[in-house]
């Protein structure tokens, strides 16, 4: 097939994968969703061909160095592979951007986070792009070979993409949501998480990410659970079991989301969806199955647990204490105070 027809449609066939003996360009721009970088296209169809099919208005330069191999807008895989291919030799995605293409669900990866080798210069992205590309935000930082993840573009493993996205938040609650919501989607295992942060000491967010792993580990998994057990962390309460299995009046498994087994009492933290109408009844009936079984229940909104923790500890404080609890640490008598 001469080479100059074969350009003319490859933007419309590349997302079919090219015949056993397509030419070796074909290939390339199947792989990479029709970017490549202009040392590419040189290499491919030689400069001066790489150079009119731009100036001709077939192809379009993106950035410096970059082309994609026709004139439209970029779609959202021909950006992530700008971002990689504009960082330079050695670039992943990573952070919450990693992690969406791993599966992660309900996020969105707003800038671009690409990681480039610590040692590489990589050009400054900020004044480069064009208006239909996001932001791009490059981190330099060292990358085992465990941590990259064979893909295209390649990118950093689930578990160190959400290390790198909890360090990168906005903020320390939007830290936990990434590494608790990589945990309960069951996209990574919290000793996972354990191992890569055990590699990165000067980590942002270090401890955080590591107590968010372990309260995952054992048994939490919603970001409400979560807070609750830093609620009885902070507040010197003991620790509850996550996740107790019970069977309804019907022989259903249901789930109770804290459960002191030795004081037999149970607490429920609802989100959002527990205010709606079939989710209210099926909670009541639950609730009053519990009390029927002889166990004391509490019930608090999430939001109640992470903006206004004292009132929920004060209250599971009288809860456990009616029940034959005696507080054994200082920390405590803050619930009494506060």
């Amino acid at each position: 097939m001469p080479v100059p027809y074969l350009v003319a449609r490859l933007w419309r066939v590349s997302t079919v994968l090219p015949g056993r003996d397509a030419p070796e360009l074909e290939w390339l721009l199947f792989a990479q969703s029709d970017v490549l970088t202009w040392t590419q296209a040189a290499a491919e169809l030689g400069r001066s061909r790489a150079r009119h099919l731009v100036a001709s208005g077939r192809w379009r330069a993106v950035c410096r160095g970059v082309l994609v191999a026709h004139n439209g807008p970029l779609t959202a895989a021909q950006q992530r592979w700008v971002a990689v291919l504009a960082a330079g030799r050695g670039a992943l995605l990573a952070g919450l951007t990693a992690a969406v293409e791993g599966g992660l669900r309900r996020f969105r990866p707003d800038p671009l986070r690409v990681l480039v080798p610590t040692g590489h210069t990589y050009p400054n992205l900020r004044h480069r792009l064009p208006a239909d590309m996001p932001a791009v935000r490059v981190h330099r930082a060292q990358v085992p070979e465990a941590h990259v993840q064979p893909a295209r573009p390649m990118r950093t493993t689930m578990p160190r993409a959400l290390v790198d996205a909890a360090a990168w938040a906005r903020s320390d609650d939007d830290a936990r949501q990434i590494v608790a919501a990589g945990c309960q989607q069951r996209l990574v295992q919290p000793d996972e998480i354990l191992a890569v942060t055990a590699l990165l000491p000067r980590l942002k967010r270090r401890q955080l990410v590591i107590e968010t792993a372990r309260d995952a580990a054992g048994g939490a998994e919603a970001l409400s659970e979560i807070d609750f057990l830093r609620l009885c962390r902070r507040f010197g309460l003991p620790r509850p079991d996550l996740q107790e299995r019970r069977p309804d009046a019907t022989g259903r498994i249901r789930f109770l989301d804290a459960y002191w087994r030795a004081w037999r009492l149970h607490a429920e933290v609802d989100g959002a969806h527990h205010m709606e109408v079939r989710a209210w009844e099926a909670d009541m009936r639950r609730q009053n199955e519990v009390w029927i079984a002889g166990d004391r229940i509490l019930r608090f909104p999430a939001t109640q647990v992470r903006r206004r923790p004292a009132e929920v500890a004060a209250q599971l404080h009288a809860a456990l204490t009616a029940a034959g609890w005696t507080a054994r640490s200082s920390r405590s008598r803050r619930v009494k105070q506060g």
